[in-house]
């Protein structure tokens, strides 16, 4: 699963506000809509895009699909991001300690 993939399906605020509610709670397509300024349709668009990017999987429960999230995909976003975070760190321990020195 390729980082950059979540990172663009998340650039989305409608996006993001489905994906933070099915990271709540697997949830329906019915349920995501409710509250949100969007369509049903258009709440299943979204969740493909979510969908391709990794970010959540569905499941069928009876006549719904129930989606849920996708730990493979967050977790491909995450492993990115410490990279930076681990260097981020490590400048600032250096910066730290040469000024300790001075």
């Amino acid at each position: 699963m390729a980082y950059h993939h979540g990172f663009a399906a998340l650039g989305d605020d409608t996006r993001r506000t489905i994906f933070e509610r099915v990271a709540k709670r697997p949830t329906s397509v019915g349920k995501l809509a409710e509250g949100l300024h969007v369509s049903r349709p258009a709440v299943s668009q979204h969740l493909r895009v979510l969908l391709e990017a990794g970010l959540v999987r569905q499941h069928r429960e009876g006549a719904k699909s129930i989606y849920a999230l996708d730990p493979r995909g967050v977790q491909a976003m995450r492993d990115y991001l410490d990279k930076f975070w681990d260097r981020a760190l490590a400048a600032f321990k250096e910066a730290a300690e040469s000024e300790e020195e001075e």
